[in-house]
């Protein structure tokens, strides 16, 4: 097999307090977006080229009998690519079977992922060489800090997207794949019981709004396109119908499938009484400008000006002139409440433009006083623990990063964000499910009253219950 190399020399350094200071290049949401392929796993740091050297004797010393492992290279172009096995390397010059291999590069922050095309040739144990995969990719190739690059041999991708066709690296990582344990106890508290699940119920069914000309608090759902909005919806109704249900339009779609502005009202069972929630359901949010829903129109239905089935189109806001405007809006009509439905499987890819569009959505949406709340569902795709056990979310430490990752980039405190898990295939509801369901409209709740308590503080003139 002939490779291509460029010798480029690097100075080994491996004083003491630079190997006490091994720093990971690979952020944070990148090693969780890796993880997010492997399981309940963490990545530990083994290897770092340019303090234990470019040579694969250095590789060896510190990877050796390690395993499963992730390698990463990064050239001076800003690729980070990679591979992992399962299996441990070793200086044997053999090839090693291993089925579950892959390479990857990243795009942004999303994994491109090239699994092996030929199993039984997926690792080279050189040892004169770093990570080794399949005679298609080499790190710190021959001794020396470049790339041996050769798409086909036993794993297929395109170079140019891979790395390039940047062959040198300026550093190289291996790190060890961990198995990551529950948390000794659940991080927050929850009663996981028919009887709980009963409470919830009947505490939603007599709440009341402390403000007299409020009979239903109204809660706004924004997110983007494809989080869950309607689907929560659906969950809902289906949790006090007794069965799944499907009322509002949703489904997997790359643009919006809500094309209107929907109030949704629900009863406690078929013949029961309307429940004292309202929820409003809109548009999906897009990065791009012209696209989703447009921040006028979210302020038109904070304000209470909106209609129901009001036809939203994103190039031109609604106008006091449209049809069904409400020019004096009460506050029965406006929104009592925000909450942010996100995709706990995409917050590590959100884009900076869809990101900033919900920072200035917030900004706004604090000048009018309205409490806010996030979401945050699909928490079992995210974690394959949750998967297993819905009962799991508050002892997963990666939901809890999860959580605190979209409180930081939402600006939104940690105790505002609340994990759920919508009705999307099954055909029964789960007890589990319906607790965290209930807890959400719960905190919905309870934000609205802090919402009329503030009105009431600013208004003394407003009619509040004894």
């Amino acid at each position: 097999m002939r490779r291509r190399q460029i010798t480029i020399k690097h100075p080994i350094h491996t004083s003491a307090d630079q190997l006490s200071t091994m720093n990971s290049m690979l952020s944070s949401t990148q090693q969780r977006t890796i993880c997010s392929q492997l399981g309940r796993v963490k990545l530990q740091l083994l290897y770092k080229a340019s303090i234990h050297g470019f040579t694969g004797a250095a590789f060896h010393e510190r990877c050796d009998t390690r395993s499963p492992t992730v390698s990463v290279g990064y050239n001076n172009s800003g690729y980070v690519f990679g591979g992992y096995t399962k299996q441990p390397f070793t200086k044997s010059g053999n090839y090693v079977h291993d089925d579950q291999a892959f390479l990857f590069t990243f795009s942004g922050e999303k994994l491109l992922k090239y699994p092996v095309t030929g199993p039984a040739y997926a690792v080279y144990m050189d040892p004169n060489s770093g990570p080794y995969f399949g005679g298609a990719l080499v790190l710190v190739n021959g001794n020396q800090a470049v790339v041996y690059s050769s798409p086909g041999n036993y794993y297929n991708f395109n170079a140019a997207e891979m790395h390039g066709n940047n062959l040198n690296l300026t550093e190289c990582e291996v790190y060890q794949v961990e198995e990551t344990t529950e948390l000794e106890r659940p991080w927050r508290t929850i009663i996981w019981e028919s009887e709980k699940r009963k409470e919830l119920i009947e505490s939603i069914k007599t709440y009341k709004p402390i403000v007299n000309s409020v009979p239903q608090v109204r809660v706004l759902l924004i997110g983007p396109v494809g989080a869950g909005k309607s689907s929560f919806f659906n969950s809902i109704n289906s949790v006090f119908r007794g069965h799944v249900t499907s009322q509002a339009i949703a489904g997997s779609s790359t643009t919006s499938l809500t094309t209107q502005f929907r109030t949704y009202s629900m009863k406690a069972g078929r013949e029961g009484k309307p429940l004292p929630i309202i929820l409003c359901d809109t548009m999906g949010l897009e990065e791009s400008t012209g696209a989703g829903l447009d921040i006028d129109d979210i302020i038109s239905i904070l304000k209470g000006h909106l209609p129901d089935r009001y036809q939203f189109n994103p190039s031109a806001p609604l106008h006091s002139e449209a049809h069904g405007y409400h020019k004096s809006p009460g506050i029965k009509d406006k929104v009592h409440c925000v909450a942010y439905v996100i995709d706990a499987c995409k917050i590590s890819i959100m884009s900076t433009k869809l990101e900033e569009k919900l920072d200035a959505i917030r900004r706004k949406i604090n000048l009018m006083g309205i409490p806010q709340l996030i979401l945050f569902t699909k928490v079992d795709e995210a974690c394959p623990l949750v998967k297993e056990d819905m009962r799991n979310v508050y002892k997963s430490s990666y939901i809890k990063e999860m959580m605190q990752e979209v409180s930081a980039r939402l600006g939104v405190p940690l105790s505002c964000v609340i994990p759920v898990k919508n009705y999307s295939e099954e055909l029964e509801l789960d007890l589990n499910c319906d607790i965290l369901l209930l807890s959400a409209v719960i905190q919905m709740l309870r934000f609205a009253d802090n919402y009329f308590d503030e009105i009431s503080d600013r208004f003394s003139n407003i009619d509040t219950k004894e």
